[in-house]
C-alpha cells in the first residue's frame, strides 16, 4: 500500500510540475513572473502543500523557476532562450584515420584526481547510482550462486542475467530470447567481437560523426578505415547519406550509435531506424548498434532500437549496465543475430568466459523490479542536470555559442567560435582544476578543434555552476 501511495503521489508531482513547465515553454508564464502560492496551488488542485513543494523543487532542479525568501515562486528561465544547436557534421566523404591517442592520454590518465572538475567523463556520479541495493545483490550472488559464484559460466554467460536482458528489452518492442545474448565485459568489449567477426584489417567501417573516441581508438587498433558521415544533432545520420556513401564505397559495416549519442546526443527516430535497417539489410551490409545509452531517456518511454525492426539478424545490438547501474562492473552484452556463432568462438578464443560475480548481482538487481525505479530517478536528476547546464552555458559562455539539446543520456556537445581551439582551452581550463574532452579527439579526419564535449553525469551544484562560469571566462579571454 505504502509503494502504491508513493507512487501516486510521485504521479501528482509530475503531472504539476508538467504542467506548469508546458506554460513556461508556451509564454503563458514568462520570465520573472510570480508563480501561485503553494496553498493557492494546493488548494485549487485538491492535493497537499507537500506534493505541491515536490513539484516547484522539481523545477526548481531544472533551473526553471527560483524561489525568493519570503515572496514565494517566480520563472527562472524558459528553454526557447536556451543557445542554438550545432549545424548538421559535414566530414570529408573519404575514409581514413588519424591517431589521436596522445591527447586522449593527456586527457584521461590523471581522471581520478578528486580536486579536478571533470566535465570531460560521460559516466554518473556515485550519487545517483543504487550502491547499497548493487552491494545486496553481490552479497546474494555470492551466497547464493554455485561455489560461491568461483565457478565458470557457460560461454555465452550468465543464464539469469540473459534471460532478464532480454526480459527488459521488451520496453522497446524487442522479442529477444536468452539463447539469442552473449554476455561481454561492456559495450565496447561487445563492439569489439563484433568487429572482429565482420571485418579484416583495411575494410571501411561506416559511423557517425562527431564519434566516440573510445570507438576510433578501437578502429584504429583493428586497422579499419573509418568513413565518417554527415550528422544531424537532433536525429543522426539520415539513410539518404548512408545510401549515397554505398554507392562510392566498399563498405564492410556500419557501426551507429542510434539513441543518445556520445558526444552529439542525438537520438535517431523510430521512422529513421527502420528504413536504415531495411536498407542496410538490402545490401548485405551488417549494422552494429551501439544502445549503450537508451534506457538513460528524458521523454515518456524509451526510444526502440535499430534492432526493434531487424527481420534478417543483420542486426548486432550491443549495451551494458556501465551508464545505468554499475561502470566498474563490466557486464556487457551483444544480440548479434545471425553472426552468433561467430560471437561465440571468438569470445571463447579470447575470454573463455565472463565474470560470474558481476554477470549474478546485475541479475539480481533486475530480477528485483528496481531497475526501473533506479532510471525514473536517474533520469529526473540528468534532465535537471541538463537544463542546468544548458542554461548556464547561455548565461557565461560567449555570445554565438551553440550547443546541443539532447533529450537522453550524459552528453552536451559545445561549439564555439572557429578562433577557439580547445585543445589550447583543455590547458588553460586545467590550471582551474577543470577538465574537458576538445572536440579534436572525435573524428579522424582533425577536425571540430572549436568543440568540446561536456558530461552532465554529475549532480549539480552551486560549485559546478561555478565552474562553468569560470570556463566561459576562460573562453572570452580568448
Amino acid at each position: 500500500m505504502k509503494t502504491q501511495q508513493n507512487g501516486k503521489t510521485e504521479h501528482l508531482y509530475l503531472h504539476l510540475a508538467d504542467s506548469i513547465e508546458r506554460q513556461i515553454l508556451d509564454n503563458i508564464l514568462r520570465i520573472g513572473d510570480k508563480l501561485p502560492s503553494v496553498r493557492a496551488l494546493s488548494k485549487k488542485h485538491g492535493i497537499s502543500m507537500s506534493t505541491t513543494l515536490q513539484a516547484y523543487y522539481h523545477l526548481e532542479s531544472k533551473g526553471l523557476v527560483e524561489s525568493r525568501p519570503q515572496s514565494g515562486y517566480y520563472v527562472r528561465f524558459n528553454t526557447q532562450h536556451f543557445p542554438q544547436q550545432p549545424d548538421k557534421s559535414k566530414p570529408l566523404p573519404t575514409a581514413q584515420n588519424k591517431n589521436v591517442d596522445a591527447i586522449i592520454s593527456e586527457v584521461y590518465d590523471d581522471w581520478h584526481d578528486d580536486k579536478v572538475t571533470r566535465f570531460s567523463l560521460s559516466v554518473p556520479a556515485p550519487e545517483l547510482l543504487p550502491l547499497a541495493p548493487l552491494n545486496k545483490a553481490m552479497l546474494r550472488a555470492l551466497r547464493e550462486s554455485r561455489a560461491n559464484a568461483t565457478y565458470y559460466e557457460q560461454v555465452r554467460g550468465n543464464e539469469e542475467l540473459r534471460r532478464q536482458v532480454a526480459r527488459w528489452a521488451l520496453n522497446w518492442d524487442a522479442h529477444l530470447q536468452p539463447e539469442d545474448l552473449i554476455t561481454t565485459s561492456g559495450c565496447m568489449n561487445a563492439i569489439s567481437y563484433c568487429l572482429m567477426a565482420l571485418t579484416k584489417r583495411g575494410d571501411t567501417i561506416a559511423i557517425e560523426s562527431p564519434a566516440y573516441f573510445g570507438t576510433l581508438r578501437l578502429l584504429n587498433s583493428l586497422g579499419l578505415k573509418v568513413l565518417e558521415l554527415p550528422t544531424h544533432p537532433e536525429t543522426g545520420v539520415d539513410p539518404d547519406d548512408v545510401r549515397k556513401a554505398i554507392e562510392k564505397h566498399h563498405i564492410k559495416a556500419c557501426l551507429f550509435v542510434t539513441n543518445f549519442s556520445n558526444p552529439l546526443g542525438f537520438c535517431m527516430p523510430d521512422e529513421q531506424k527502420k528504413e536504415l535497417v531495411k536498407l542496410l539489410a538490402f545490401h548485405g551490409i551488417p549494422l552494429i548498434e551501439d544502445d549503450l545509452y537508451g534506457d538513460v531517456y528524458f521523454g515518456k518511454q524509451r526510444p526502440k532500437s535499430c534492432k526493434t525492426f531487424d527481420e534478417e539478424g543483420n542486426v548486432l545490438w550491443c549495451g551494458s549496465v556501465s551508464k545505468t547501474l554499475a561502470p566498474g562492473y563490466r557486464v556487457g552484452w551483444v544480440a548479434p543475430g545471425k553472426h552468433y556463432e561467430q560471437i561465440k568462438q571468438l569470445k571463447l578464443y579470447h575470454a573463455i568466459t565472463s565474470a560470474t560475480p558481476e554477470q549474478q548481482a546485475v541479475a539480481n538487481f533486475l530480477g528485483t523490479g528496481r531497475y526501473e525505479h533506479h532510471l525514473r530517478k536517474m533520469r529526473t536528476a540528468l534532465h535537471a542536470n541538463s537544463l542546468q547546464y544548458i542554461r548556464a552555458i547561455g548565461e557565461y559562455f560567449p555570445e554565438g555559442t551553440r550547443v546541443s539539446h539532447p533529450k537522453g543520456g550524459y552528453i552536451l556537445w559545445v561549439e564555439l567560435d572557429k578562433s577557439i581551439d580547445t585543445y589550447q582551452l583543455y590547458h588553460e581550463a586545467m590550471l582551474h582544476k577543470i577538465s574537458i574532452a576538445p572536440g579534436i579527439i572525435f573524428s579522424s579526419q582533425d577536425r571540430y578543434r572549436n568543440c568540446m564535449r561536456l558530461s552532465y553525469g554529475m549532480q549539480w551544484t552551486p560549485e559546478l555552476e561555478r565552474a562553468l562560469k569560470k570556463l566561459g571566462g576562460i573562453i572570452k579571454r580568448g
